[in-house]
């Protein structure tokens, strides 16, 4: 404003003008369709799974888990004092006192119960195993599925190639530095840049779907009965059927860490542009911001 002001005072007939701007196709309808088919699908299957998880919170490593085994990663209640219990979690030989969030928590009607993540980030909300896995199968062919979906019409349409891959420039030293320094400084593309991802987002994308995903998916498949029948090989990749369901419990850890910087990233960027960008395809740039 204070600049147009200038403008105004040293050519008073030159009328103000608003910056250029233009929306530009950014996003095609099926990665659009399967984006928001992703969405349901994350959530159902963490809540889901850490149902499932709760039916024996131990990580361990190796071919089975029993009671002899000391566990990589423990959630707990331990109530053998005089008090009430105390919830912990243990990671390796350290414990930490986790009451109130992990181990021991209160339910809906306020009541203290033992449990390893608490009910509201489970479904269904109480210790119900039976229920669980249905809700976590279905919707883990289902992301199976949209996830084929998505693979299949990148390949055809050349999105894959034209949009994830980082060019040889991008993967230059200098320009990954330049391009970590800007997202700490909270500094995004603007103009003609921001129609493109920048090469942290491209390697994070390409990270996520050729080696979060598929990991995820095989090991979920190791901890199948069914499956290990048909492929008993992936039993053996993965050291065992514990160790698959460690790989599966940290790649999905990492995976919800990737949508939380996501949505942390996607609001510091202006979340109605990029909002706007995901429903209809159009995403608003500034002309004027090539020039800064």
């Amino acid at each position: 404003m204070a600049a147009l002001t200038e403008i105004r005072r040293a050519d008073p007939k030159r009328p103000l003008q608003r910056p250029r701007r233009i929306a530009v196709y950014r996003h095609a309808r099926i990665t659009r369709l399967t984006h928001w088919i992703n969405l349901p699908c994350v959530a159902v299957l963490l809540m889901s799974g850490l149902q499932i998880f709760n039916a024996h919170p131990a990580l361990y490593w190796g071919q089975s888990g029993s009671d002899d085994d000391r566990p990589l990663f423990e959630i707990g209640a331990d109530d053998s004092g005089d008090g009430p219990p105390v919830g912990f979690t243990r990671i390796g030989s350290s414990t930490f006192v986790t009451t109130g969030i992990l181990g021991v928590s209160r339910n809906a009607a306020g009541d203290e119960v033992q449990l390893g993540f608490p009910g509201w980030m489970t479904i269904p909300s109480w210790r119900a195993l039976a229920w669980g896995r249905p809700w976590h199968f279905f919707f883990a062919w289902l992301f199976v599925a949209n996830l084929l979906v998505y693979l299949a019409a990148g390949l055809a349409s050349g999105h894959l190639g034209r949009n994830l891959l980082p060019s040889a420039t991008q993967l230059r030293p200098r320009s990954l530095f330049k391009d970590i320094a800007d997202h700490l400084r909270l500094k995004f593309p603007r103009g003609e840049a921001a129609r493109h991802y920048n090469p942290l987002q491209k390697l994070t994308y390409l990270v996520v779907i050729f080696v979060l995903l598929p990991l995820m998916i095989l090991t979920g498949l190791t901890m199948s009965p069914g499956m290990d029948a048909i492929l008993p090989w992936l039993v053996d990749i993965f050291g065992g059927r514990q160790s698959a369901r460690t790989v599966h419990f940290i790649t999905a850890g990492l995976i919800v860490l990737f949508v939380f910087v996501h949505v942390a990233m996607l609001i510091l960027a202006g979340p109605l542009n990029e909002l706007r960008s995901m429903i209809t395809g159009k995403f608003v740039i500034s002309l004027e911001d090539n020039h800064e």
